[in-house]
């Protein structure tokens, strides 16, 4: 089965400008910078994949979340891991099925019809779609390929020959080719660098954590029960622990997680117990909690959140 039919390129309902984009997206509750708004909306009217790069936590992943938003579109999610590879990330062949079809043809006495019984056995019926040729069958869809860097060699050439032609062949079956390319975002964490040779497929954005106005509006838009007080401390707080040298310095997700906290047990502002009995939402590692609150740590922190309020 090939589909060869002509490709729609950049979707004429989506937002017409930067601002209008940045404006959608805030209305699904994601706050991107100018630089970020203005990348995605270059990936969408150029159809081009957005590759975006940034520490963990800065909000890659919920771009890609918030775009499907704001386009209506399905997000299908490809998770990034040591080893991927076709069967995972592209298609498989439903082996049990297929040995289930074999047998009910034996017991038919259909088993001499060799042919006739393997083209049943590699056809569409029985053709697992993994996340790549699932966005591919899928118009419209934003595929979100989380966290390439863990991945190998061998699957970043095979992630280039899907985006560049947006089309998958099966030996059995023939090629299929998306009638609408889906809108990608690539995403990386930097753990080792990405090929140019696909970053050069792509637009690119590197993720920087917000300002301070910016965190601060992102935990008014999230969590609108926060005060602006409340807010104000928790995001400068979480400024001033980007500045200590952290295994893993809070992102604008840990923020987030830790006003979540706060406002869960109740707490109005930030002091010493309630920063104490929240540390885990914001500081993932045992280490940085002990950095966080050894001699003048916690104090800085602290005077830090006084000066927000």
């Amino acid at each position: 089965m090939t589909h060869t039919g002509p490709v729609t390129f950049a979707d004429p309902s989506a937002p017409d400008s930067p601002a209008a984009l940045a404006a959608a997206l805030q209305s699904s509750a994601y706050l991107p910078d100018d630089g970020l708004a203005t990348a995605a909306y270059l990936a969408l009217r150029m159809n081009r994949p957005l590759f975006v790069e940034g520490d963990a936590g800065v909000g890659k992943t919920s771009l890609a979340q918030a775009l499907a938003t704001v386009l209506d579109a399905p997000l299908i999610r490809l998770q990034c891991y040591e080893g991927i590879d076709v069967a995972q990330a592209v298609y498989d062949w439903d082996f049990p099925r297929q040995l289930l079809h074999l047998r009910a043809a034996e017991a038919a006495g259909r088993a001499g019809d060799a042919d006739a019984l393997e083209g049943e056995l590699y056809s569409r019926r029985f053709l697992l779609s993994r996340p790549l040729l699932r966005a591919i069958e899928t118009s419209p869809s934003v595929l979100l390929v989380d966290e390439v860097d863990r991945a190998d060699d061998e699957f970043e050439a095979l992630l280039l020959e899907v985006l560049s032609d947006f089309a998958v062949t099966i030996p059995e079956i023939g090629t299929i080719r998306a009638e609408t390319p889906p809108v990608v975002v690539v995403t990386s964490n930097r753990t080792r660098d990405v090929h140019d040779a696909l970053k050069r497929r792509c637009l690119y954005h590197w993720v920087e954590h917000p300002d301070f106005a910016r965190e601060l509006a992102i935990i008014r838009l999230r969590h609108p029960a926060a005060t602006e007080r409340l807010a104000a401390q928790v995001a400068r707080a979480a400024a001033h622990l980007r500045t200590i040298d952290l295994q893993k310095p809070p992102g604008v997700a840990e923020t987030l997680d830790w006003t979540q906290a706060l406002l869960t047990l109740g707490a109005g502002q930030l002091d010493p117990d309630s920063v104490m009995r929240t540390l885990g939402a914001v500081l993932k590692y045992r280490e940085d909690q002990e950095q966080a609150t050894r001699d003048a740590g916690l104090v800085a922190l602290l005077a830090a959140a006084a000066d927000a309020g």
